[in-house]
């Protein structure tokens, strides 16, 4: 089955290397049409309808957040999935993955393409929800890594959550459940490791192989029974050896 695509980028020769990859490692993608600025990828957009936008951060009348921009101001459905391709700052990185949006890096490798098309073919018939670009919008805007919400997608649809109102995740397999204060728990089909590193800057702390808890709602670190947590839900969590020496420090610190 074709996927129709849109290619956003101001580099004729970056184009040209996205067509190549993608007929080698994705033939079934198909580039109906090109764009160079946001003007330009506007237009193609609305003419066009891609299942697919392929978008450049750095164009050559603004960015491609600027693109996005466009359809959220005019509260326009964006019927299309969104994969950034980035040379950009780390924090851009971080943004993408709490708004729960795909990107490729730049040099774009081969199996992250296809890696990322598998991925758009299993979630063909979902778009881009105005949920996402907004939290995207609104993380980019910070220029620091201090972002405030992340976005949690399962069967469900698009969850939004404050990362302050988080009080604990737990893994099992290559799942995750989040423990969020005044909400049902949410279950995500991404593990535990990813969510580590995006929230360790946040106050939160690997505790055990299945338990990632927020610092703030820890109320009791109990030493006997080989050392646990009470968190502020009541749940009892154990703590593994290697991480007693780290989680000590931490409480410490914050005395």
């Amino acid at each position: 089955m074709k996927i129709t695509a849109l290619l956003i980028d101001d580099d004729p020769n970056l184009r040209s290397g996205m067509r190549g990859l993608l007929s080698m490692v994705a033939p079934e993608v198909e580039i109906v049409a090109e764009a160079d600025d946001v003007t330009s990828g506007v237009a193609a957009i609305e003419k066009w309808q891609p299942q697919v936008i392929f978008l450049d951060i750095q164009l050559n009348d603004g960015t491609g957040f600027d693109v996005l921009e466009h359809f959220t101001k005019n509260n326009t459905v964006l019927r299309s999935q969104v994969v950034f391709i980035t040379a950009h700052e780390q924090y851009a990185v971080k943004a993408f993955r709490l708004s729960a949006l795909d990107y490729l890096l730049k040099p774009v490798d081969p199996d992250e393409l296809k890696s990322v098309v598998e991925k758009l073919k299993k979630s063909q018939n979902e778009t881009t929800g105005i949920s996402h670009v907004e939290l995207l919008l609104e993380n980019i805007k910070r220029q620091t890594n201090n972002f405030k919400r992340i976005a949690l997608t399962n069967s469900d649809g698009i969850h939004l959550f404050e990362i302050a109102d988080i009080i604990r995740c737990e893994s099992e397999d290559n799942y995750t459940t989040f423990y969020i204060r005044n909400n049902k728990p949410v279950l995500v089909s991404r593990t535990l490791k990813e969510f580590e590193e995006l929230l360790r800057d946040h106050g939160f702390v690997r505790i055990h192989q299945s338990h990632l808890i927020n610092l703030t709602f820890l109320k009791s670190y109990v030493k006997k029974n080989g050392g646990y947590v009470i968190m502020a839900d009541q749940t009892h969590l154990p703590i593994s050896q290697r991480n007693k020496e780290r989680l000590q420090e931490l409480i410490t610190k914050t005395l």
